[in-house]
């Protein structure tokens, strides 16, 4: 049993990839800042966000909801990911790496979705 959201591990690889985005967008054209680049870390820190708001919410449907929001978020990062990589912003290298991250969010994220659905458990 978790106390807070930052125990939650699907919040803790969130959290990596969001500071992960960060750091490499911060090395995009300027012209993206408030286009791609801007767009690509509001999707990224939503799925962080919206795994903590989920976390206090008291039913299950609520919960699920949240965490819902958070994987239509990973998502759009997982697009906004590859149109990174096709304008050549990012090298394969932070592809890599960033995909990598990613994954491993999605593979969190899916299994804390269907301990909650499944077992109603936190």
């Amino acid at each position: 049993m978790t106390t807070n959201f930052k125990e939650v591990i699907a919040w803790q690889k969130a959290h990596a990839f969001v500071v992960e985005v960060y750091r490499t967008t911060s090395n995009f054209p300027q012209y993206e800042r408030f286009g791609l680049c801007s767009q690509f870390q509001r999707a990224a820190v939503s799925i962080a966000a919206n795994i903590a708001e989920g976390y206090r919410r008291d039913g299950i449907k609520d919960k699920l909801h949240f965490l819902n929001i958070s994987l239509g978020s990973l998502e759009e990062c997982r697009y906004y990911l590859l149109l990174s990589r096709d304008l050549e912003y990012i090298n394969e290298e932070q592809y890599q790496k960033l995909n990598t991250s990613i994954e491993d969010t999605s593979r969190m994220l899916n299994k804390y979705y269907k301990g909650i659905a499944e077992r109603n458990i936190l």
